[in-house]
């Protein structure tokens, strides 16, 4: 069986904590490719990077266009190899190294979010690492049977004769293990095509990392992911949805919507070019009315009869009355999709927005009214 073939994706080596290496991650998104390279350097423990080995040295970054993905997902091979070998050309440029391999991640794909448990005989002896590998195992076979592309198979917390909220069994004792293990997954295609895409350019993906995990990772503090957080990145094409608890991602979701309709919508209420109505989205674009809406006059270019441009201008709050409905719409959607997973905002919950539709003026607050809790923008 080829590894494209296979359920599981490629996984990542853990670095050995007092090696230095340089880690490439290439994120391919609708709007844009981004490729980082960076260094990583042992580092002691620490109370503010708890668990962290490495500290991250930024060598190189490029970023390029995106072509050929629409909705997170490759819809013309060629066009996103092309994207994906310019954005790794001008990091490795600005680097001054040359990279083999790279961490991607995947937005598309259908990612949905399943919970399995898993069950291994001990006969009252010691924990063993070889046992927990083994029960992760027999609860990943689950998600192995549905023909998913597996990404993340996350153990949630383990138990020892029924008792569970353990997070650590190694060397415990008891006549049986158990494992409530969180599997992130997509639809094989859509995995193996992303992939194809980064070969072709002659680059090994190391790993596929779903992206509202990449998010989360990024952006939430060690008080968040353990209290209770949802990190919602708005990108382009997609939106992407975490849910961590005690620590550990219990939820992720994806849906295909982002602030590529929001242009779109600007572009057809405005008479607009697309290239035009994403400067004006960028520039000026909010989705909260103010009284000094009605008195800012914009300037704009929209598209006369003979398909030659015309300067026109119009109050900012003409702007702001077309982008605040898509923008409700896709709090709404996100709002609605964990309601239906089982993992409603709770009030006291934080809320956190990423990503760069989520810088769109207003969204913040917006998003505090819709979901009724603590919102923040992460960077």
């Amino acid at each position: 069986m080829t590894r494209h073939s296979s359920t599981m994706t490629p996984r990542i080596r853990p670095v050995p904590p007092n090696k230095t290496a340089i880690l490439s991650a290439l994120d391919v998104g609708t709007s844009k490719v981004v490729c980082l390279i960076a260094r990583l350097d042992p580092i002691e423990g620490s109370d503010v990077l708890s668990g962290r080995t490495h500290r991250m040295r930024i060598l190189g970054i490029g970023h390029q266009r995106s072509r050929g993905i629409k909705g997170g997902t490759v819809i013309d091979l060629t066009e996103a190899e092309k994207a994906i070998r310019l954005a790794v050309d001008s990091a490795e440029r600005m680097a001054g190294v040359q990279v083999a391999s790279a961490l991607v991640n995947i937005s598309g794909g259908r990612i949905g979010s399943h919970h399995f448990a898993g069950r291994v005989a001990l006969h009252r002896r010691n924990v063993e690492q070889s046992d927990i590998h083994r029960v992760i195992e027999v609860a990943s076979s689950h998600a192995q049977d549905a023909g998913r592309s597996i990404l993340h198979a996350l153990p949630v917390g383990y138990s020892l004769d029924g008792a569970g909220g353990i997070q650590e069994p190694k060397g415990m004792v008891g006549e049986a293990l158990g494992v409530d293990l969180h599997i992130a997954s997509c639809d094989p295609l859509a995995a193996h095509n992303l992939m194809l895409a980064v070969e072709r350019g002659h680059l090994a993906v190391e790993a596929l990392v779903a992206t509202p995990y990449a998010s989360a990772l990024s952006t939430l503090c060690d008080d968040e992911a353990e209290l209770g957080s949802v990190v919602i990145d708005i990108g382009g094409g997609t939106t992407s949805i975490a849910v961590f608890h005690q620590g550990h991602l219990v939820h992720c979701d994806a849906i295909a919507v982002g602030g590529n309709y929001i242009t779109l919508d600007i572009a057809r209420g405005l008479s607009m070019r697309l290239e035009e109505a994403e400067k004006l989205k960028n520039r000026f674009a909010s989705c909260i009315e103010t009284e000094a809406d009605s008195r800012d006059i914009l300037s704009i270019r929209q598209v006369g009869e003979d398909d030659r441009d015309v300067n026109h201008s119009m109050p900012l709050g003409q702007l702001t009355r077309i982008v605040r409905p898509r923008a409700e719409e896709i709090i709404e959607f996100v709002r609605e999709r964990l309601e239906k997973s089982g993992f409603r905002v709770a009030k006291g919950q934080h809320v956190l927005l990423t990503g760069g539709t989520a810088q769109l003026g207003g969204l913040t607050d917006l998003s505090r009214r819709v979901f009724g809790t603590q919102v923040r923008m992460a960077r």
